[in-house]
C-alpha cells in the first residue's frame, strides 16, 4: 500500500492486549494512521469449546461495525469469520497479537484477498519463566505450605521440613524437556544455570542445544525425575504423554505442563498421582478449559499445582504483541514483505 492516504486501522484489543497499547504501537510505527480503538469482552474464544453462540455473534457485530471503511484489523481475540470478512470489503490486512491466528478463518481470508499475520514468540520468555516457577513450586511444595499458613495461620506446612516429605532441588536433578522450541530452549538455559542435568527430546531440532540430546521419548522418560512439556499441539502430539509414557518415569517423578493441555492424558496423570507413580504435577493448561468442577485434579490438591492458563500473561507480553503487530502493519503500509504471514 503506497497511495499516500492515511491507513485506517481498527485496534480491537481486550483486557490483556489493550486497544490503547495496539493504537500507540501502530501510531509509532505508521506515521499516517487513522486508528480506531475497540475493546472486546474477556474471555473471548469464539471457536473454543466454552464459547456461546450469542457471545460470538455479538463480537462479530462489534468488529463489523468498527471495521466500516477500515483496511487493517489488529486484534488479540476478535473473531474474523466468513461473516466478518464478507461484511468488510475494504479490509486487506488482519494482524493477530498471538502465536497463531486461531481466531481467523484462513480459507475465507484467502477467498477475500485478506492477508493474515500473527505475532510468534511474544510470550516465550514469560512462559519459560512461569514454567520454571511452576517446577520449583511443585518440587518444593510451596503452595501446599503456603495455603494453611496464609488461610488459617497454621504451621502444619512445617511437616515438609522432614526427610520423608521435603522436596527436591534442581541441582543435579535429571530434568527431561519434551520439545525444544522458543520456550523449551529458554527453560533449558535457566535449568542449566540451576545446575540441573538437562535432557532434551525434539526430533525436529538440530544443531547445538543446552543439555543432552536424547533420541527417543521413551529413553528420556526413563531417565527423567522431572519432565516438562514444550511440544506443539498437533494430531500427532495429542495425548503424547499417556498411561504408558507415565509408567516409564522413575517412581515419584514430577510432571510439568505449561504448553498445551491435550498433550497430556489427564485421566492417566490422575491415576499416576493417586498411585504415587507420579509424586507431583504442575499444570497451567488442561484438556478442557476452564477446568471442569468435576475434574479429578481438584481432589489432588496435596500433589498438584494448578493455575488458570497464566503462563503467557505478563505486561511485557502484551506490549511485545502490540509492537510485533504494529511492525507488520508498518511493513504492509510501506509495501515491504510481511514477516509472519499465512495468506
Amino acid at each position: 500500500m503506497s497511495d499516500g492516504h492515511s491507513v485506517r486501522v481498527v485496534a480491537a484489543g481486550d483486557h490483556f492486549v489493550l486497544p490503547s497499547l495496539i493504537a500507540r504501537a501502530v501510531e509509532r510505527e505508521v506515521g499516517r494512521a487513522d486508528v480506531r480503538e475497540l475493546e472486546l469482552g474477556w474471555p473471548l474464544e469464539p471457536f473454543g469449546p466454552v464459547a456461546e453462540v450469542q457471545e460470538a455473534s455479538d463480537a462479530e457485530d462489534a468488529v463489523i461495525e468498527a471495521l466500516a471503511g477500515a483496511e487493517v484489523l489488529v486484534t488479540q481475540m476478535g473473531p474474523v469469520t466468513e461473516r466478518v470478512l464478507a461484511a468488510c470489503p475494504d479490509l486487506r490486512l488482519v494482524v493477530v497479537c498471538r502465536g497463531g491466528p486461531v481466531n481467523v478463518n484462513l480459507d475465507a481470508a484467502k477467498d477475500h484477498d485478506v492477508r493474515v499475520c500473527f505475532a510468534p514468540g511474544r510470550n516465550a520468555a514469560a512462559t519459560a519463566e512461569f514454567t520454571v516457577g511452576m517446577m520449583l513450586a511443585a518440587l518444593r511444595r510451596i503452595p501446599q505450605a503456603h495455603g494453611p499458613l496464609a488461610r488459617q495461620g497454621s504451621w502444619e506446612g512445617a511437616t515438609y521440613y522432614t526427610y520423608e516429605r521435603s522436596g527436591l532441588e534442581l541441582e543435579d536433578l535429571p530434568v527431561g524437556l519434551v520439545g525444544y522450541g522458543a520456550v523449551g530452549s529458554r527453560v533449558a538455559r535457566v535449568l542449566c544455570a540451576f545446575g540441573a542435568r538437562v535432557m532434551v527430546h525434539d526430533p525436529y531440532v538440530h544443531g547445538e542445544i543446552h543439555g543432552l540430546r536424547v533420541a527417543s521419548l521413551d529413553d528420556l522418560l526413563r531417565r527423567s525425575q522431572v519432565i516438562t512439556l514444550h511440544a506443539r499441539l498437533t494430531p500427532e502430539t495429542r495425548g503424547l504423554i499417556g498411561a504408558r509414557e507415565l509408567g516409564l518415569l522413575p517412581s515419584g517423578a514430577v510432571v510439568v505442563n505449561v504448553a498445551r493441555g491435550p498433550l497430556l492424558d489427564e485421566g492417566a496423570l490422575c491415576d499416576a498421582l493417586e498411585s504415587g507413580r507420579v509424586s507431583a504435577a504442575a499444570l497451567d493448561t488442561y484438556e478442557r478449559e476452564p477446568l471442569p468442577a468435576e475434574s479429578r485434579l481438584l481432589g489432588l490438591a496435596d500433589r498438584v499445582v494448578l493455575t488458570p492458563h497464566l503462563g503467557g500473561a505478563s505486561r511485557a507480553v502484551a506490549e511485545k504483541a502490540a509492537r510485533i503487530a504494529a511492525e507488520e502493519v508498518g511493513r504492509w503500509v510501506r509495501g515491504e514483505p510481511l514477516a509472519h504471514c499465512l495468506t
